[in-house]
């Protein structure tokens, strides 16, 4: 509870205030809740829970109304990291799994009204771009007794792994245990439930491989797919 009457009233004091002047007096005074090194850029009107264990690197901008919501093991942004309008990262790790968490590397951008569930643990890599409404959920209902609700029959969170260079296009969602290698991109709208080779393109729902990428397609600067 004091922690939590803390973060309102930060919230309530400087959390509203527009412009750069807001964004200078935050960028101070909320080093006192949350682990910052270096300077961030904080919006108006983003919300914090836990904040202590919230770790937000150099030149980490979080836009307008994202929510931050850590629990232990909590969330990291990396340098230079940008968190779009709107997006939600959400570890919610009232269980104690032993894995929750949200770490996203360097020079990433996590787009508008993205959704990041962290309680079996989301790793993201470095320059990993992510289109608005991308859904990655690390965390899935047990529902294989029919005699039972499925709220009272648990939850898996195996966590999911995304490599550096990814692109991941609009409105796709990534599922628990899906791990997606290094430079691969998931097409628009795309639901993720197995791994991802490096450098390919997988698309559909489930998602299929499409293609792999290599150096012809980079020199004539195409792709047919809507990514």
């Amino acid at each position: 509870m004091p922690r939590y009457l803390l973060e309102q009233t930060f919230y309530f004091l400087i959390g509203w205030i527009p412009t750069f002047l807001g964004i200078a007096i935050r960028g101070v005074l909320y080093r006192s809740i949350l682990k910052m090194n270096g300077w961030t850029a904080i919006e108006k009107n983003v919300r914090i829970r836990f904040a202590n264990q919230i770790s937000l690197a150099h030149g980490v901008y979080l836009d307008e109304y994202v929510y931050l919501h850590g629990c232990p093991n909590g969330i990291s942004i990396g340098r230079h990291s940008i968190v779009m309008h709107g997006a939600i990262l959400h570890v919610y790790n009232f269980r104690n799994l032993p894995h929750a968490g949200i770490r996203i590397g360097q020079n990433c951008l996590i787009g508008e009204y993205n959704v990041i569930r962290g309680q079996g643990g989301v790793t993201i890599g470095d320059r990993v771009y992510t289109s608005p409404f991308t859904q990655i959920i690390a965390v899935n209902h047990v529902f294989g007794d029919p005699e039972q609700s499925f709220i009272n029959q648990g939850i898996t969170a195996e966590g999911i792994i995304i490599e550096d260079d990814v692109w991941i296009g609009a409105g796709a969602i990534i599922t628990d245990g899906v791990h997606i290698g290094k430079g691969a991109v998931v097409a628009a709208g795309a639901v993720v439930t197995k791994d991802v080779a490096p450098h390919t393109i997988v698309g559909g729902v489930p998602a299929q491989f499409l293609k792999e990428i290599d150096n012809n397609q980079a020199k004539d600067g195409k792709s047919i797919y809507h990514i």
